[in-house]
C-alpha cells in the first residue's frame, strides 16, 4: 500500500509584537530593545490517500521567526518577511515531510537569508511530525527523556541588580544564567563577581559579551576578577582574529554564538581548536534541519552545546525545547526559555516542567496549540 501524498498548498505570514518582559534589555555597546517584531507562518498542507472514493486530510504547521532587533545578528524582521515573498512560493506543490529537499529548494530560491528560512523549515517539521503521529525531537533522533535545564538572559544592569536578578531567577528554578557584559573592564568585572556570589555547586554561567570587547578590555577585566570563579565566556570579540588572541591568554573556557554561523565555521572552530562549545540557535542555524547537522557536529567534537534562539515566543520555544530534547545529557548545558523573555503568549503546550527544568512532550509535531487569535488576520498568503 503506497504512502498518502502531501503538498503544500498554502503558506500564511502573521505579524505580532512581543514586548520584552524585562521592560529595556541593554547589550554591549549601548544596543537596547523593548520588544521584538515576530513573523510567524502556518504552512497548510494536504494528504490525498490514492484509495477510492479519495480520502483528502489538512495538515498544519507552525513555525517562527523573531530577530534580536536590528543590530544583534544581521537579520531584521523587515527582511525575513521579503526574504519569505520570495521563498514561499517556490515550495507549493512540495512534500514538507521532505526536509533536506524542502532546503535545497530554499536555497535554489534565495541564498542566505537563514533566518526566514528558519520559520519555513520548523513548519514543515511540525507537519512531518504530525503526518506520522510522532514529537518532533523523535524524528531528529529520539529524546533523551532527561529535564532540560534553563537559562535565564539578564541584560547589562549594576552589579547589585545583576545579583538579585540571578536570585529571581534562581528562585524560579533556573540552573542556567547568560549574564551579559560589555561596560568597561572595572564594571564588568564588578558584575561577574556580583553574579557569581552565591553561586550553587549544580548552576552554569555564561558570562556573554555579544561580540562587545576588545581583547585588551577582556584581558584586564579577567585579571581584575577574584581566583576561583566558575564561569565560560560567550562571544568575546567580534573577530575571529581577535578571540583566537584572547584564547591564546587566558585558560577560561570560550563558546561561540555570532560567530558560530554555519557548518562550515564549526568545521574551522574544531581545526583551530578554537572555543569548548557553542550557542546553538536554531534561526542562526537555518532551523531544524541545519540545526541537526550542527548539533552532530558539536556532539563529535566533544563540544557542550546551549540550545537556544535569537528570542522569540511559545513556538520558538517548542522548536528549542524538541532540539535539545535530543541533545546528550553531557554534552547539553541548557536551554534558553524564549517564551519567558516576552509577555505575549502565541501558542498553549503541554512540556512538563519541574525543578530540573523541561521536557518535551508526547503530542505529535511541536506539541503546541497556537493562539491564532492572538496572531488576527495574515499579512500575506502564498497559494
Amino acid at each position: 500500500m503506497s504512502a498518502p501524498e502531501l503538498k503544500i498548498t498554502r503558506i500564511d505570514v502573521f505579524t505580532v509584537n512581543l514586548p520584552y518582559s524585562g521592560g529595556t534589555y541593554h547589550l554591549s555597546g549601548g544596543r537596547t530593545y523593548t520588544h521584538f517584531d515576530a513573523t510567524i507562518v502556518r504552512i497548510t498542507a494536504q494528504s490525498t490517500s490514492r484509495s477510492s472514493p479519495p480520502n483528502t486530510s489538512t495538515i498544519e504547521g507552525w513555525g517562527e521567526s523573531t530577530p534580536f532587533g536590528t543590530t544583534y545578528a544581521p537579520s531584521h524582521a523587515l527582511g525575513v518577511r521579503a526574504a519569505i515573498a520570495t521563498i514561499a512560493p517556490e515550495l507549493i506543490g512540495l512534500d514538507p515531510r521532505r526536509v533536506d529537499r524542502i532546503n535545497d529548494a530554499m536555497d535554489s530560491a534565495l541564498a542566505g537569508h537563514l533566518d526566514a528560512k528558519t520559520a519555513l523549515d520548523v513548519a514543515c517539521w511540525d507537519i512531518f511530525g504530525k503526518s506520522v503521529g510522532l514529537p518532533v525531537c523523535e524524528l531528529l533522533g529520539g529524546r533523551t527523556n532527561v529535564p532540560l535545564p534553563m537559562i535565564s538572559s539578564l541584560g547589562v544592569c549594576a552589579p547589585e541588580e545583576m545579583r538579585a536578578q540571578v536570585q529571581k531567577y534562581r528562585d524560579e528554578g533556573y540552573l542556567g544564567h547568560s549574564i551579559k557584559i560589555g561596560t568597561n573592564p572595572v564594571n564588568d568585572a564588578a558584575i561577574i563577581t556580583a553574579a557569581l556570589a552565591d553561586k550553587q555547586e549544580s548552576e552554569f554561567f555564561l558570562v556573554d559579551a555579544n561580540c562587545g570587547l576588545t581583547p585588551e578590555h577582556a584581558l584586564r577585566m579577567l585579571r581584575l576578577l577574584p581566583s576561583g570563579l566558575d564561569f565560560v565566556l560567550e562571544s568575546p570579540c567580534a573577530t575571529w582574529r581577535e578571540t583566537m588572541s584572547l584564547r591564546r591568554r587566558t585558560d577560561v573556557p570560550i563558546i561561540f554564538d555570532e560567530l558560530a554561523t554555519d557548518e562550515a565555521s564549526l568545521a574551522r572552530m574544531i581545526s583551530d581548536d578554537a572555543v569548548e562549545g557553542i550557542g546553538l540557535k536554531i534561526s542562526k542555524a537555518g532551523g531544524l534541519t541545519r540545526a541537526r547537522k550542527q548539533r552532530d557536529i558539536c556532539i563529535a567534537a566533544g563540544y557542550t552545546v546551549s540550545v537556544q534562539d535569537t528570542t522569540g515566543s511559545d513556538i520558538s520555544f517548542a522548536a528549542i525545547v524538541h532540539l535539545a530534547q535530543t541533545v546528550p545529557e553531557k554534552n547539553l548545558r541548557c536551554i534558553l526559555n524564549s517564551r519567558g523573555m516576552v509577555t505575549l503568549q502565541t501558542a498553549d503546550t503541554g512540556f512538563e516542567v519541574d525543578g530540573k527544568g523541561v521536557k518535551a512532550g508526547k503530542e505529535p509535531g511541536l506539541g503546541i496549540k497556537v493562539r491564532v487569535d492572538v496572531l488576527r488576520e495574515p499579512v500575506a498568503s502564498y497559494t
